[in-house]
């Protein structure tokens, strides 16, 4: 079993508070990981600056090349972790363990993190137009028409509150490191192994580790990072994200509501699109915002639910071992039970029609944990209740909806993957502040381009524009 200390600009402290990261089917303990509470973090954060000084010291165009060296440690090296050294294979066993992932969702999380670390001089291209990252370093610059520009930093840290249900959502905070910002981070309790494994690659590839924090702890470790950090992201639900709203120092990620839209006039070829949809709402086993948990049309609902059923509704509990698993476990028993009964009551709803119901029970418990199988259910009417949620497993509602009446039903959406030419239609959807990502055209929504930004700019986040003037003095 590792021991795994926190991590305070640098430097290993081991608590004796620890809590025990254990398998979620066996109860057998993986690992013991250091408590710190809120009162350390809002201590240590004095130190802040240092991490972004450190790494100010690092031309950009360096601290990219190690991002890519990091990238190939992180994905196929041993690193030191803890008391121990962590291998590939170790990682994936011990993230599955602790998660529920099956462990090729673990392999895959993995891939895509460390693609975009290998890549980030072609994603932060993107993401800054082209900008030259020794503006945002200098913090002012020529751009090329005879003006300066000014690129204001708005925090020398980039903290972050991380979840338990997808590892992918790393992705998110990896460039903060190659733009000279540093980490101060709160691991989930269920999934550290991503973070801890990413700083320790950070460091093997030769970054500063007085760049980076890692705060294991309770809530009061979070509600500190989040109240004396400058700029900071969390992951919860939709409480969360409403908590947060308007707050310009949090960036809050929740659920995604994305969604499949089929225009009226490829709608008679639904089936064309069926494996497109498949794969939008059970890849990662439904458990990423990108997900896609509602499918609207204006006809043959029945018949794609009924379709999608077919699909997704004999999908059963296998081994994580099992490279055709497809489902994840609920580490917490009780909130499979208590989204099933959530769940439940959705359905009961006049108007909805279960077409999973057919093929077993969709609640599978075990001793120590439960799973939830896929849900395929139809809404009569945008103003049924599962048109508007989503669960941290396979589960869609197909609504009925006059394509007339969609951008006023809709509702907030992360990634909307339009089934259309109609150029009204994806005029409106371009125009639409409800929409986030927008795919026109066959592209399931789970499938991303790291070339553009998600849920807003980190750039825009973390730097702001001003103006900026000089005159020689005399």
């Amino acid at each position: 079993m590792l021991t795994l200390p926190a991590l305070r600009w640098g430097k290993l402290y081991t608590s004796l508070d620890t809590q025990e990261v254990i398998h979620f089917d066996t109860g057998e303990p993986i690992a013991k990981i250091s408590q710190v509470n809120g009162g350390m973090l809002q201590l240590d954060i004095k130190h802040a600056a240092r991490a972004r000084s450190v790494l100010r010291s690092i031309p950009c165009s360096e601290l990219l090349s190690l991002c890519k060296k990091a990238a190939s440690i992180f994905e196929t090296g041993s690193v030191p972790m803890g008391d121990g050294v962590q291998s590939v294979d170790d990682f994936i066993h011990q993230q599955s363990a602790s998660t529920g992932l099956p462990e090729h969702m673990c392999r895959s999380n993995m891939k895509k993190n460390s693609f975009v670390l290998a890549n980030m001089t072609e994603i932060l291209d993107a993401l800054t137009r082209g900008l030259d990252l020794n503006i945002l370093s200098r913090g002012y610059g020529e751009e090329g028409r005879g003006v300066t520009v000014s690129y204001q930093v708005q925090s020398p840290v980039l903290g972050a509150v991380l979840p338990n249900n997808s590892p992918g959502v790393h992705t998110l905070w990896l460039p903060a490191v190659a733009l000279q910002i540093g980490l101060l981070l709160k691991p989930g309790s269920q999934e550290p192994w991503t973070p801890y494994r990413m700083i320790a690659s950070f460091i093997e590839a030769g970054i500063p580790a007085e760049a980076f924090a890692l705060y294991p702890g309770g809530h009061d470790v979070g509600q500190a990072l989040l109240n004396r950090c400058s700029r900071s992201m969390v992951f919860g639900s939709q409480q969360t994200v409403e908590q947060y709203a308007g707050n310009p120092a949090v960036q809050a990620h929740g659920p995604g509501f994305s969604k499949i839209i089929i225009g009226d006039d490829v709608v008679d070829r639904w089936e064309d699109y069926l494996d497109l949809m498949v794969e939008s709402v059970f890849s990662n086993s439904g458990r990423s915002c990108i997900n896609c948990s509602g499918i609207w049309a204006s006809r043959h609902t029945e018949q794609i639910a009924a379709a999608l059923a077919e699909r997704l509704g004999p999908v059963d509990v296998l081994p994580p071992q099992d490279e055709k698993a497809g489902l994840a476990a609920f580490t917490n028993k009780q909130m499979a039970t208590g989204t099933w009964a959530m769940v439940q009551k959705d359905l009961a709803e006049s108007g909805v029609n279960d077409l999973t119901a057919a093929f077993g029970d969709r609640l599978v418990e075990r001793d120590r944990c439960a799973y939830l199988r896929p849900v395929v259910a139809t809404a009569n009417s945008p103003d049924r209740a599962i048109a508007g949620k989503e669960y941290m497993f396979p589960f869609v509602g197909v609504v009925q909806c006059p394509q007339k009446d969609l951008l006023r039903k809709i509702g907030t959406t992360l990634v909307c993957t339009a089934l259309t030419r109609d150029e009204q239609l994806i005029s409106d959807l371009t125009e639409s502040c409800l929409v986030d990502r927008l795919n026109i055209g066959p592209i399931p929504t789970n499938r991303l381009s790291w070339l553009q930004p998600h849920e807003g700019n980190l750039i825009d986040f973390l730097f702001r524009s001003r103006a900026y003037q000089i005159a020689p003095m005399v």
